[in-house]
């Protein structure tokens, strides 16, 4: 549908004419202050000008037809396309993952090789993203510090893209797990009440942050936001040592017992993620969670027109210089004013 988004400004398509005959001419003086001879050639130049055919009525339909377009420019036309609803069905989904040092540890097998935590969530979350369809969709990354790296959005694509852009120490080498509870809860406290959910992914425990994890799960549960939590890390490894090979815990600094009381205080669960097929599985769970009804939203996508009728007035503009010029050079000739002609 075709729409104007200024129809004031066809109010302006008489103004030629108004400006034409109700702005009185300058009368002539006798006597000038100062006389210039050019403005007498200049003077001249309207005989000519009706020689050229400049005074002839296609002339004057083809300025009138230039300033209709301009002024159609001026309206700001638009093409309303079609409404498009928004999927009605779904929930408002963040997703915490922590990318603080400990993060890199190679701990976990994927592909018949070791990778580090990081990258395994990097491929697993991002398939989870990929069948979140319907749901709004965010990413909050935090280490020393929690920062919003994508709002709630249905452009599941640019959280995939971003999360996987996530670089380990961008937020600092530390854990804190309380201030990315605390800023998930503001993003999500908005939002319709049972459809706010947080996936908290960590390997470690709360090392930095101006707030307790457990004081904001309560806030956390008290507005409504359920927290699911995941911990990451292999119980096991085998590492090389100047006595040989060892066995360590490397997820032995996992604080499983906070990251259960988060869960249980917001309604949730705790996941513990051992290796890419626990993790993958996780997720797989979470998905099966039933979607809530959220307010229906509809848009109508808008494309500018204006240039379309600005560009036809320029070279309908260009084309009557032409003609003008023209005209005016094969009756002009060098070396001679237009008094002498």
């Amino acid at each position: 549908m075709l729409t104007l988004l200024w129809p004031w400004a066809w109010l302006l398509l008489p103004l030629p004419l108004l400006i034409y005959y109700g702005v009185p001419r300058a009368g002539r003086r006798e006597e000038a202050a100062l006389r210039v001879p050019f403005y007498r050639e200049v003077g001249d130049l309207a005989p000519r000008l009706r020689e050229s055919g400049a005074s002839h009525p296609a002339w004057l339909v083809l300025l009138a037809l230039i300033w209709i377009l301009l002024v159609a420019s001026v309206s700001r036309p638009q093409w309303v396309g079609e409404p498009v609803a928004l999927p009605a069905l779904g929930r408002d989904l963040l997703l915490a993952v922590d990318i603080s040092g400990s993060m890199a540890q190679e701990d976990m097998v994927s592909g018949g090789r070791q990778t580090s935590r990081i990258d395994l969530v990097k491929q697993v979350a991002g398939e989870f993203v990929d069948r979140r369809v319907g749901d709004r969709v965010g990413l909050l990354l935090f280490g020393t510090a929690a920062y919003l790296q994508t709002p709630l959005t249905f452009d599941r694509q640019t959280v995939k893209t971003l999360l996987n852009e996530a670089m380990i120490g961008f937020a600092g080498p530390k854990t804190s797990l309380g201030d990315a509870i605390g800023l998930a809860i503001k993003h999500l406290r908005e939002r319709p009440a049972q459809s706010r959910v947080l996936i908290l992914l960590t390997d470690g425990t709360n090392t930095a942050g101006s707030v307790e994890p457990l004081t904001a799960a309560g806030l956390a549960a008290q507005t409504g936001v359920k927290i699911y939590t995941i911990g990451i890390g292999a119980e096991e490894m085998v590492v090389r040592t100047f006595f040989g090979n060892q066995r360590v815990n490397p997820s032995a600094d996992l604080d499983e017992a906070t990251l259960e009381k988060i869960a249980a205080t917001t309604t949730a669960r705790y996941f513990r993620a051992r290796n890419p097929e626990e993790l993958a599985k996780i997720y797989q769970e979470i998905d099966r969670l039933e979607p809530v009804a959220q307010e229906s939203e509809v848009y109508r996508p808008i494309r500018a027109l204006y240039y379309l009728p600005l560009a036809l007035a320029l070279l309908l503009s260009f084309l009557a210089a032409l003609l003008l010029a023209m005209g005016n050079s094969s009756r002009w000739r060098p070396g001679k004013s237009a008094v002498a002609d």
